[in-house]
């Protein structure tokens, strides 16, 4: 069984961000229960609805974990002291890109999730940052996070548990998806397209993805 401690939940609003655009990437932590939705955690906003948010994006998770690898190259930037440096709704530790997968079923709180998808790095991470490469290195070293669609919705706060109930894809982990499709792995192993293209649980862009890569 697959479990770990919510640190922290976070939504944002949009607010003016870089090339004439908006942004609700800068989350802030929520104290007490929150609720889920179908699109998401109440209260929390998407300006570029093409990609982010919707009933495949619900919620990003992204791993505390991860921060700090992150402070080794910048030990001493402020967002990466506590969490929500990279959007995220969720914040955990002790759940990776390479011990989830496409799929997984997680009681959080009282709603019920599905992974549905990695999360793939733009530039406005690198810069609300101000670390231009850092996309780059997201993608390099496969520490992209992941997105929820809710299965049912509910209400979830900082400190509840988030389990695994159930994992119908074991070997289709959110890093060797992630690695696939968008770290160029398909070049040797493009037996696995056709089974990505296929994956009903995977979301539809990234199926499309894969047929893309398939046609050639």
């Amino acid at each position: 069984m697959t479990s770990a401690l919510i640190r922290a939940v976070l939504a944002g609003t949009i607010v003016p961000f870089a090339r004439g655009e908006g942004s609700a990437i800068a989350k802030a932590p929520r104290q007490g229960p929150v609720r889920i939705g179908w699109l998401g955690l109440e209260g929390d906003e998407q300006a570029d609805r093409v990609h982010h948010g919707g009933r495949d994006k619900a919620l990003h998770h992204y791993p505390f974990d991860h921060y700090a690898r992150w402070r080794q190259d910048a030990p001493d930037h402020l967002l990466l002291g506590a969490p929500g440096a990279f959007g995220e709704n969720l914040s955990t530790e002790g759940l990776t890109e390479d011990q989830v997968c496409i799929g997984d079923r997680f009681r959080c709180g009282s709603a019920l999730l599905e992974i549905s998808q990695p999360r793939q790095p733009c530039w406005k991470q690198g810069h609300r940052m101000e670390w231009t490469t850092l996309p780059k290195l997201m993608v390099r070293e496969g520490r992209s996070g992941w997105y929820f669609r809710v299965v049912e919705e509910g209400k979830v706060q900082a400190g509840n548990a988030m389990v695994l109930l159930e994992r119908p894809l074991p070997d289709w982990t959110v890093k060797r998806v992630f690695d696939l499709l968008i770290g160029g792995g398909w070049k040797s192993e493009p037996e696995a397209l056709p089974a990505l293209r296929d994956m009903a649980l995977l979301e539809k862009g990234w199926r499309d993805g894969a047929a893309s890569l398939i046609a050639g």
